[in-house]
C-alpha cells in the first residue's frame, strides 16, 4: 500500500510510514470511491455535459491511487462525485419542471386541442 501522506509504497504490516513517519491507516490499501458507474448513468439518464465532466475524473482516480499520486486520487474523486451529483440534480429538477409544464398544458386544453404538439 502507498502513504497517504508521502505516496512512498510501505508493507500491509507497517504501523508507520518508513519515509515520513505519519501513522499509517490501514484502509489506505483501497482507493477511493471512483464515481464511474453514477456517472455513465447520469450522462445516459439525466444531463450530458456534467456527466461527462464526472466520467473524465471518474477514470482517473484508480490509476492515480495505483501511481502513488494519492492526494490527486482523491482530489479526482471528489471531483467526479461533485459533477455525479451536479448532473442528477440538474437532470431530475429539469424532469420535474417539465413535467409541472405538461401538466400545466393538459389541464389549460392546449395539448387536447392540438394547439402546442
Amino acid at each position: 500500500m502507498f502513504c497517504k501522506n508521502c505516496g512512498a509504497e510501505i508493507s500491509d504490516q507497517a504501523d508507520v510510514c518508513i519515509k515520513c513517519g505519519v501513522k499509517v491507516n490501514k484502509d489506505m490499501g483501497k482507493p477511493p470511491k471512483t464515481w464511474l458507474t453514477e456517472s455513465i448513468l447520469v450522462t445516459l439518464f439525466c444531463c450530458l455535459p456534467f456527466g461527462i465532466a464526472g466520467i473524465v475524473n471518474a477514470s482517473k482516480v484508480e490509476s492515480l491511487f495505483y501511481k502513488g499520486n494519492i492526494e490527486e486520487a482523491y482530489n479526482r474523486s471528489a471531483k467526479a462525485g461533485k459533477w455525479t451529483k451536479l448532473a442528477f440534480w440538474l437532470g431530475l429538477a429539469f424532469i420535474i419542471i417539465y413535467a409541472i409544464f405538461c401538466i400545466i398544458l393538459i389541464a389549460s386544453g392546449v395539448i387536447a386541442s392540438g394547439g402546442l404538439f
